[in-house]
């Protein structure tokens, strides 16, 4: 008897003993590199949306319950905090293994080099410990016994119940109600490819049966071809007797078999097919328009100038209407001056057959039907809900310009098929310095569901400027300076398409 006595209060001391020390530890660690840790947890796909909350609980709490281990008198109680937050901390393991949309890098601090399921065995272990030290102070009789069960399971299922509802409300804070928390799977995008284009006057004009197109402003009849993954190109001329129209600023678009050549300062829209790349075709009474997606070869969406008050309008042009263009005046809201604070980006969802349009200056996107008619607006996550510039006028009021420095909170953006894809220059909330001064950070949005998905980084390359993206079903590309690079998309995002 008195060998099992002292066998079970070593089992206590030894138990008690390396909670002291892993708490200690582990708060310790968390406070002195605090700031790294409460980023981790923001990166967290479970605590995002609890990070500040939550990175000064823990450590409060591993303290507190190394202290109550440390006396006699409270070492009981102790181990019972000591054996639920332990239970939480594994299930939170078990719902990022089984549950969540990604898996985070490991933790940071004493565990930093253990995977997810080492991690989950270590903290078996040490509630296999605890549970066993509970036992043994409480397990006098039966009907103690039975007591015993009662205080160990309920706080079990209540640690479980607490984490799980975490869970659901982050994914619901972070999805759609988003307090600007960005959330970085692990590589949900892949280097691939970088080719030098000596120049920087290539432009994205879209992509067909797995080949990529370039445009250029410089040579504007020329279109260049790449397989893929940028291993092979070819020069592709378009055939095109220009009329003497005075061209100014011709651009290519492809969409399906159909290319179009544009220059919406003269008004003029022409296509052709992509198996002869000749011109054949002409939009008659295509008013004048500085940006347009085709929706159909029958319908395209525009953007043009308001001729009373030069503000910005956007429109539906269709070839069998005779009345040919239809502008939606309630679809741009104006904050400041109705032209730089409506700029933005043009897109058109085949999937969805859907217009999408992301202001540059806002944190703000809406989609658009066929007919011009307003589907829903919608918010990027960053929080500049307004236009922040000042605009000089010319005398006559003709002529305005941007007059304070100004930088574009969404500065480029991609749609591929439910997916909006949107190169955002606002740093978010726990997020590295680091990380921002070598890449670039691309936001993934759900438009069917009106949700934030994930972010991920394009890293720059000699040059620090981005001039164009483009996302097609595969692969993601970028115009760096004179560089063109493609990421492969993986199964994490290909599967949201």
């Amino acid at each position: 008897m008195k060998s099992d006595c002292s066998k079970n209060v070593l089992v206590v001391e030894i138990t008690r003993l390396l909670y002291v020390l892993l708490f200690i530890y582990a708060a310790s660690s968390k406070l002195m590199e605090f700031e790294s840790f409460e980023i981790q947890l923001g990166k967290s796909p479970l605590l995002s949306a609890f990070a500040f909350w939550i990175a000064r609980l823990i450590p409060f709490a591993e303290l507190i319950i190394a202290v109550l281990l440390l006396f006699s008198k409270s070492i009981k109680a102790g181990l019972y905090l000591a054996f639920n937050l332990m239970i939480m901390f594994s299930a939170y393991i078990f719902i990022i293994l089984h549950y969540s949309s990604f898996v985070p890098c490991s933790c940071g601090g004493i565990l930093e080099k253990m995977s997810w399921n080492a991690h989950l065995i270590f903290n078996i272990i040490f509630i296999v410990l605890a549970l066993a030290s509970i036992i043994i102070l409480e397990h006098k009789s039966y009907k103690k016994s039975r007591k015993t069960i009662s205080k160990i399971l309920f706080p079990v299922l209540a640690s479980i119940t607490a984490v799980i509802i975490l869970f659901l409300l982050s994914e619901q804070v972070m999805h759609y109600d988003n307090p600007f928390i960005r959330r970085y799977p692990n590589h949900p995008a892949v280097f691939k490819n970088a080719q030098d284009l000596k120049y920087n006057s290539y432009y994205f004009a879209g992509d067909l049966n797995n080949k990529l197109y370039l445009g250029n402003y410089s040579t504007p009849l020329d279109v260049t071809q790449f397989d893929a993954e940028l291993k092979s190109s070819q020069k592709i001329k378009v055939t095109f007797n220009t009329k003497n129209i005075p061209f100014r600023t011709v651009k290519i678009f492809l969409q399906d078999s159909v290319f179009y050549l544009s220059d919406g300062s003269v008004g003029r829209l022409f296509s052709g097919n992509t198996n002869e790349w000749v011109i054949n075709f002409e939009y008659k009474d295509m008013p004048f328009f500085t940006l347009y997606v085709p929706m159909s070869k029958d319908k395209i969406f525009f953007r043009s100038n308001d001729p009373k008050t030069l503000d910005n309008i956007l429109g539906v042009y269709t070839l069998s209407d005779n009345k040919r263009a239809k502008y939606c005046g309630d679809l741009l809201q104006k904050q400041i001056d109705g032209v730089f604070d409506t700029d933005g980006t043009l897109l058109y969802s085949i999937k969805l057959k859907r217009s999408v349009y992301v202001y540059y200056y806002r944190n703000e996107y809406f989609t658009a039907d066929e007919t011009g008619k307003l589907e829903y607006r919608s918010h990027t996550i960053d929080t500049i809900s307004k236009a922040d510039f000042k605009v000089a006028y010319s005398k006559n009021g003709t002529v305005r310009e941007i007059s304070s420095p100004v930088e574009a909170v969404n500065a480029h953006a991609s749609v591929i098929g439910k997916l909006l894809f949107v190169h955002s220059q606002v740093k978010g909330k726990y997020e590295n310095d680091v990380l921002w001064k070598k890449s670039f950070i691309i936001d993934v949005y759900d438009l069917k569901r009106k949700a934030y998905l994930m972010s991920f980084p394009i890293y720059k390359t000699k040059a620090d400027k981005l001039n164009a993206m483009y996302v097609s079903s595969n692969y993601f590309y970028a115009l760096i300076g004179t560089d063109l690079v493609v990421y492969e998309l993986q199964p994490m995002l290909k599967k949201q398409l």
